[in-house]
C-alpha cells in the first residue's frame, strides 16, 4: 500500500502548470491593448478631389473631414471652426506623436480648409496632409 501512495504522489509532480503562461499572455495581451494606436474616422464620407502627386500616408491619428456644405467633423462630431483646436489638442494628449490628415470635399472650400490647417498647425502638430484621390 505504501507503494501506490509514492506512486501517485510521483504523477501529481509530472503536471504541467500553464498558470504562468497564461499569465505572460494576458500581460502581453494588456500591453499591445494599451500601446495600440487606433484608427478614428471623421463620420463622414467625402468626395476628395484628384491628384496626380499623391502619395500614400500611413498611421495618421487625426483625421478632419469637410463637407460638401462646409461643415467640419472629428471623430464622428460636427465641430465649429473655433473648437477645431481644442479638439485637435484633446486627441493630440492621447498620442502626441500624431500626424493630421485633412479629408476635404471637393466641392468644399478652400478657404476653410487653409483655416483648418492653420488651427490644427497651432496646436503644434507640424505634419499636417490634404487627403485626395489617385488619378
Amino acid at each position: 500500500m505504501a507503494r501506490r501512495n509514492i506512486r501517485s504522489a510521483a504523477e501529481e509532480e509530472e503536471d504541467v502548470n500553464v498558470t504562468p503562461l497564461l499569465d505572460i499572455v494576458f500581460i502581453m495581451l494588456i500591453f499591445f491593448i494599451v500601446t495600440s494606436t487606433f484608427v478614428k474616422e471623421p463620420g463622414i464620407e467625402v468626395d476628395r478631389p484628384e491628384a496626380v502627386s499623391a502619395t500614400d500616408r500611413k498611421l495618421a491619428a487625426i483625421i478632419v473631414a469637410i463637407s460638401a456644405n462646409d461643415e467640419i467633423w472629428i471623430n464622428k462630431e460636427r465641430v465649429e471652426l473655433e473648437e477645431v483646436r481644442a479638439v485637435v489638442e484633446q486627441l493630440r494628449r492621447e498620442n502626441p506623436r500624431g500626424t493630421a490628415v485633412v479629408q476635404a470635399d471637393a466641392e468644399s472650400k478652400t478657404r476653410l480648409l487653409v483655416e483648418v490647417v492653420t488651427q490644427i498647425r497651432s496646436t503644434g502638430v507640424a505634419d499636417v496632409a490634404v487627403s485626395t484621390e489617385d488619378v
